[in-house]
Order: structure tokens, then sequence, then C-alpha cells
């Protein structure tokens, strides 16, 4: 563990903190390298119909189990520029807490109406909306009783560059343990989705979540 985590009296953790940290600080890359390097993105950035609804395999197929929620936000930048034509990629637990991937060992039931796994593009301003089953919390360390709040991780996509985030829930009793909350700390709100009510949808609650890459009230990144 991180000296900052012992202070902040995070507990024990998995330790991949300490291998993803880097210990010196980052040089920027010259801007005459920079404009040399082959974009990879855009190949990527080619969504199909119906990635944005994660509730169901296909349009014809029963719901997944679950809260279906709709997620919306912008993508800007630190000076408040919309970011057009920005990749999301979206995934998250399924209902009961459960990945659909093969490193998930946990037990927990899987639901086999459920993916878990969306993308979209952000619109000329920026904005991007999607939607999803309500994820559950899981037990992510069984060693020493841990457990995961609920949260969704969003990839965000622009340019050659990737980073990655997450958002939590409110009122989730297992935020305030989460070790990468306590880290945030008081930024720690910028992660949380602000729900609003969803009339009209077919949903049953809708969380605001806006992204800023960059500057000092930048989202929390991984």
């Amino acid at each position: 563990m991180t000296q900052l985590g012992r202070q902040l009296g995070i507990g024990p953790t998995d330790n991949t903190s300490d291998q993803r940290t880097p210990r010196k600080r980052l040089r920027l890359i010259p801007a005459a390298a920079r404009e040399s390097f082959v974009p990879c993105v855009p190949a990527r950035v080619l969504t199909r119909q119906n990635e944005w609804d994660m509730t169901r395999i296909s349009p014809d197929l029963t719901r997944a189990d679950g809260v279906p929620i709709e997620v919306t936000g912008t993508v800007r930048s630190e000076s408040g520029r919309p970011l057009r034509n920005t990749l999301l990629e979206i995934w998250n637990a399924n209902h009961y807490g459960r990945y659909r991937h093969v490193e998930d060992h946990s037990g927990l039931k899987l639901d086999e109406r459920f993916l878990g796994m969306g993308r979209v593009l952000t619109d000329d301003d920026g904005n991007y909306r999607f939607w999803t089953i309500s994820p559950g919390a899981y037990l992510a360390r069984p060693d020493i009783g841990r457990w995961r709040p609920k949260h969704i991780h969003l990839s965000v996509s622009g340019g050659s560059a990737r980073l990655i985030t997450q958002m939590y829930f409110p009122d989730e009793p297992n935020n305030v343990t989460d070790p990468m909350a306590i880290l945030m700390g008081d930024a720690f709100e910028r992660n949380i989705g602000k729900p609003y009510d969803t009339p009209g949808l077919d949903v049953e609650k809708g969380y605001r979540f806006d992204i800023v890459v960059g500057g000092r009230n930048a989202t929390f990144f991984e």
C-alpha cells in the first residue's frame, strides 16, 4: 500500500495501485513527435445500432433483470469546450453484481439477457446518452470483507488518447469504504451521478454524469 493510502486509513487493498501509480513526474511528448503519431482511435469509432441500449441483448428480446436506468451527460475539455465524436465504451456488473467476464469467479448469478457492454459517440455538443441495468454491489475482497459499491465504468477515447473513469451512485453505503472514493477526497462528488426523473421513458431512473477531461475540475480517471 502507498504511504498516502496508509495516511487516509484505507486499509489492505489488492496492491495493484502501487503497480499503476507513476513514481516519477510524467514528461510531455514534444509536439513535433506527437504530430507524427498515426491516429488509431477513429478506426474503432464505428458503433452499431442499439449499442446504446444495454438493457437488452437485442431489441426483440426480453429486457434483463433489474432496474433499467438512463445515463446522460456531456464530455468537455477543461476550458468547457464540448468534445464531439468522442467514443464512450461502457461496462458494468449485472443486477446481481457479476460481470460477464472470464475472470469473474464470484459465483454470483449470471443473467443470460445482459452482456454489460455498450458504446456511444458524443454529438456535436459533446452530449451522450445510454441505457443500462443498475448494477449490483459485489464483495471484491472476501478475505478482508471489502465490498465495491455499485458503479459504471466509462472509457473515453478521442484522438490518440484513452481515459477510464467510473460513475458512482448517490447514497450507496459502500461508497465511504471504497479505496478509490477515499483517495478522491472531496473530488469524489464529481464522480457521483446526479439523479433525475424519467417521465415518458421506458426506464425507471436517470442519472446525469458530466465528464471533464483535464484541469483542476476534471473527473477522476484511473
